[in-house]
């Protein structure tokens, strides 16, 4: 069907051309064009959209771990361990897929505000709004962040370009891509990333793999885990179960509303009960 409609769209311009008519831009368009194509992005993600746009013109690589360097911007990558096509990817001088995601925020803002894997992306304190994988794709815009995965585990992340598509660094073996967006499977949802200034209570975290919980309690359910230091936004905080980890025991929880989670004040940087924070009524 698609090699049909292509056909008949070289038709139509080649008609067109004969009888001195502009041929219709669908006519001339490849389907596979990287570019915003629809409206109501800010120019923040036009910029995001563009500068990912700009590596794939370029025939940048797919490469395991590349983009991650002290900056913004096409590293050499690394051998995926599980990954066999990525044998090559040291040779290769590119990005995998939140490593285009954090070069195109940081081209659009001059600031490295996703420096972060794929999960602390989607998690983002500079969140405006998220999708759940249920709304599909009609509330989005150019530049929202597509990831897939589990909520404790986003193994993937694209850039939405609007019309279905998406432009993705997608797999070792590849070059960065324009491809259909991929709604089945593990797809999780998406985030509109703010870019202004940071509103609420902005606090950073200390330690690694340190979880957060669907309560406040070391019983509840799993919902993410910290690789690092991570900044993280705060609504509010209670007294709830104690914990005595790291040689520190407190019965403070705080509230993250970006992870719609909880986490122990313990690994909050800052004191037991933190400055400013109000006490959470739910």
């Amino acid at each position: 069907m698609l090699r049909r409609s292509r056909l008949i769209g070289a038709l139509v311009a080649v008609f067109a051309f004969l009888l001195g008519a502009p041929a219709p831009a669908s006519a001339l368009a490849p389907d596979d064009r990287c570019a915003v194509r629809a409206p109501g992005a800010s120019a923040a993600a036009e910029r995001a959209v563009a500068a990912a746009c700009e590596q794939v013109a370029a025939g940048v690589w797919y490469t395991w771990g590349g983009g991650h360097g002290p900056k913004p911007g096409p590293t050499y990558g690394q051998v995926d361990p599980t990954d066999p096509a990525s044998e090559h990817d040291p040779e290769r001088l590119g990005f995998d897929c939140s490593g285009l995601v954090r070069h195109a925020y940081a081209e659009a803002t001059g600031s490295d505000i996703l420096n972060s894997p794929a999960s602390g992306q989607y998690y983002t304190h500079r969140a405006a709004e998220r999708f759940t994988a249920a709304q599909g794709l009609a509330p989005l815009v150019p530049g929202d962040l597509l990831v897939w995965g589990k909520s404790w585990d986003l193994h993937h992340i694209a850039i939405y370009l609007g019309e279905g598509k998406m432009v993705e660094a997608r797999q070792s073996g590849t070059k960065l891509m324009v491809s259909d967006v991929r709604l089945g499977g593990d797809y999780y949802g998406a985030v509109r990333v703010d870019t202004g200034p940071v509103t609420g209570h902005v606090f950073r975290t200390w330690g690694s793999g340190v979880w957060t919980k669907a309560e406040p309690s070391t019983r509840a359910a799993r919902v993410y885990a910290f690789p690092g230091p991570t900044t993280i936004r705060v609504q509010c905080q209670k007294h709830a179960e104690k914990v005595t980890s790291d040689g520190y025991t407190n019965d403070a929880w705080s509230y993250l509303p970006d992870y719609k989670a909880w986490m122990t004040n313990i690994y909050i940087q800052g004191p037991a009960w933190l400055n400013g924070v109000p006490t959470c009524t739910f």
